[in-house]
């Protein structure tokens, strides 16, 4: 009879999310996650197989759960570019670490978007979850844009894929320039120009 596992391993997912995300894959070692876990190496490598495995479960948490705040922002009942606005604002305070959600409020950036610069050329199997990702959120806004389209919100001419892709990249752009010392002025700005153009 196998012995019953004596932790919650999604607790072990959720410390090792921490872990990453704080110091990219490269930079987290397995002892930074046996001390984030609380578990020996031989617990992390029997549940999770390697360093790669629990990166791809940790990324796919971040992911469940950045998207499904994002899904009910879309299918609220608010009108489109306030629910644009509302996200890019989202993205502006967890920048300047000001977010209202402390998880997401550490300054560390969006895992996806630190992942995608760090591993997407050279790791394939992250560059597909990465790659289902952004189809998810991209389905989620074009639908969000071709309603829009239907109630008038936005002119019938405009393509609602093209606008979903625009948005994405707003949001990445701005992710980006953080790192690179925009603050938030310029990341009000950025997203001020980004409803404009909607």
């Amino acid at each position: 009879m196998a012995r019953p596992r004596m932790f919650d391993e999604e607790r072990a997912v959720d410390a090792a999310l921490e872990a990453f995300w704080a110091a990219g894959y490269e930079a987290t070692s397995t002892q930074d996650l046996c001390e984030a876990t609380g578990l020996g190496r031989s617990s992390v490598y029997n549940t999770f197989k390697s360093k790669h495995d629990l990166f791809r479960r940790a990324l796919a948490r971040y992911m469940e759960r950045r998207n499904a705040w994002l899904f009910e922002l879309l299918e609220s009942e608010r009108p489109l570019r306030e629910k644009v606005r509302t996200l890019l604002y989202v993205v502006v305070d967890e920048e300047c670490g000001e977010a209202a959600d402390p998880w997401a409020a550490a300054g560390r950036g969006c895992l996806v978007v630190n992942t995608a610069v760090e591993l997407a050329d050279r790791d394939p199997e992250i560059a597909e979850q990465l790659r289902r990702d952004y189809q998810a959120r991209f389905t989620a806004l074009r639908a969000a844009f071709e309603s829009a389209r239907r109630d008038g919100d936005i002119a019938s001419g405009r393509d609602p894929g093209a606008l979903a892709h625009f948005v994405i990249a707003g949001v990445g752009g701005m992710r980006v320039s953080a790192r690179a010392g925009a603050g938030r002025a310029e990341l009000t700005a950025i997203a001020d120009t980004a409803v404009a153009a909607l």
